[in-house]
């Protein structure tokens, strides 16, 4: 269910605006979207797993947060993301 280091590593290099970043909201929304993909696939075979379902909700809580104030500062890099994820915002 939780991603493993080397693939978070990935995910920090490759969304990270600097060198180093680790906090912005590029990077937390990427290894949030890696998690509740894994999460969601999890739940397809444990449908009853609700305190999970309660942490997947939290997560989706959490990205629309990061989504909502990175579209209100900075549009282009919100469009950006959303289509290097894949995301349907």
């Amino acid at each position: 269910m939780s991603i493993s280091a080397e693939r978070k590593q990935a995910l920090i290099q490759e969304y990270a605006i600097k060198a180093g970043d680790t906090g912005s909201p590029d990077v937390q929304v990427a290894i949030l979207s890696e998690r509740i993909k894994n999460l969601t696939e999890h739940l397809k075979g444990h449908n009853k797993d609700n305190h999970s379902r309660r942490g997947l909700l939290v997560m989706v809580g959490q990205r629309r947060r990061l989504l909502d104030y990175l579209k209100k500062t900075e549009s282009g890099r919100y469009d950006s993301l959303i289509s290097r994820l894949g995301l349907r915002r």
